[in-house]
């Protein structure tokens, strides 16, 4: 799909993806000039995003399917610093060099989602490090920190809230949201952006960046921000009783991925369809009004789709295979996500909780053990008998495997080595 410029605002809209934007007027009137540059900002605390970044990620997509150019900017310099915007606490710093690695395993993410070149509405990663890493502290402060109140400043939300709860905010800290203000104007020289996209709890740093390009170089430039995405029960996207839902499959395997989407609860799948996928909006209007065991069918598309788009097609296609063995067929799918362990071990006998645990199937050995008490632990589709039973050599099964599962959709194969 490639459509006019003004269409951009009107898709996102009725996708779901717009919760403020400064000026939608004339933004869409810009855009329908011919392609606009817009950005959003990752900072690069891990080798990995994880599907609560999913949203903007799509935001970028849509942006580029709608004929303008999309800059992921990396914050290789601002993450050396720090958002305190929805942070309890102060972010652990990284070196250059872990940052960098982190940036290349971002990139390969990205590069399922956009097509990236030198076209007019090609993808662009940028890299902040590239002008923050050489800024002069005192010229800076000068030519840009008189453009602060610090009264204002203490009143953005990210701020607001630590200071609310007495938790300790740092100078360094406290300076990233002149950064990012300062990001905008080096983008809106450097690259000709003139719109920064984020989540809400990014606006006050969006329109600092707007106000200082304003007051230093008199152009009018444009901020969108996404509303902060939760599921029906209130819990945080991109998060599981397992950990972050990752979108590197070195960190989360595909079929973990694919069961993520499958899991989604009936209240969420249209919205999600509408955020996570390319499908039309009658082809949506369709699935989401499909009601009782027929909304699972909804389900397997929304998670065919979306991981179609983070893995590729046939690794899709053999995920959904794999569910489709190990749920409706009764069989053991090799796909299942593999651990081994050695033949010495399991004949000395490994705790159920511990092999749970290395097996991804809980966080913790504690986790695992409540888990097993509840009766949610299962070897080869029996309960564990308790919190303490053993797995040994005995249990691998006819297909040379053990089966370990936590409740009824999560699953593991244990192999000897």
């Amino acid at each position: 799909m490639t459509t006019s410029g003004p269409e951009f605002l009107k898709t996102a809209d009725e996708r779901g993806f717009i919760h403020q934007c400064t000026d939608s007027q004339a933004l869409g009137e810009l855009a329908s000039k011919g392609p606009i540059h817009a950005y959003i900002g990752f900072d690069a605390t891990a080798d990995s995003l994880h599907a609560g970044s999913l949203v903007p990620i799509m935001l970028l997509r849509l942006l580029q399917r709608c004929g303008h150019k999309p800059i992921v900017l990396m914050g290789g310099g601002t993450t050396k610093v720090g958002d305190p915007s929805g942070k309890d606490e102060q972010r652990q710093l990284l070196d250059d060099a872990r940052i960098d690695a982190n940036i290349q395993g971002i990139r390969r993410i990205f590069e399922n989602f956009l097509t990236f070149g030198d076209g007019p509405t090609d993808a662009v990663m940028v890299n902040n490090a590239d002008w923050l890493d050489d800024i002069q502290y005192i010229p800076f402060l000068r030519e840009y920190g008189r453009h602060f109140s610090v009264n204002r400043m203490l009143g953005f939300d990210s701020v607001k809230l630590r200071l609310d709860r007495e938790q300790p905010l740092s100078f360094l800290e406290f300076n990233y949201m002149v950064l990012q203000a300062y990001d905008f104007l080096e983008l809106s020289r450097r690259q000709n952006c003139v719109l920064q996209m984020g989540g809400s709890d990014q606006w006050g740093n969006i329109v600092a960046g707007i106000e200082l390009t304003h007051k230093s170089d008199h152009k009018q430039l444009y901020g969108l921000t996404t509303p902060l995405l939760t599921t029906s029960s209130g819990a945080k996207m991109g998060k599981t009783a397992s950990g972050a839902v990752w979108l590197n499959d070195e960190r989360l395997s595909a079929y973990d991925y694919w069961q993520y989407w499958r899991n989604t609860e009936d209240a969420d799948v249209g919205r999600f369809l509408k955020l996570f996928t390319d499908l039309p909006m009658d082809e949506i209007a369709r699935l989401e009004a499909l009601e009782g065991a027929d909304i699972n069918e909804a389900k397997k598309i929304l998670a065919n789709e979306a991981t179609r788009l983070c893995h590729g097609e046939a690794t899709a296609a053999a995920a959904a295979e794999t569910a489709a063995k190990t749920f409706e067929q009764g069989v053991i799918a090799e796909d299942l996500p593999t651990i081994e362990v050695t033949t010495g071990d399991l004949e000395a006998g490994i705790p159920a909780f511990e092999l749970m645990r290395r097996a991804g199937l809980a966080n913790s050995n504690g986790e695992a053990r409540r888990l097993i008490k509840g009766g949610g632990g299962r070897l080869n589709d029996v309960a564990i008998a308790g919190e303490t039973a053993k797995v040994a050599l005995a249990d691998v099964n006819a297909d040379g495997v053990i089966k370990l599962s936590a409740g009824k959709k999560r699953h593991a194969l244990v192999r000897p080595a």
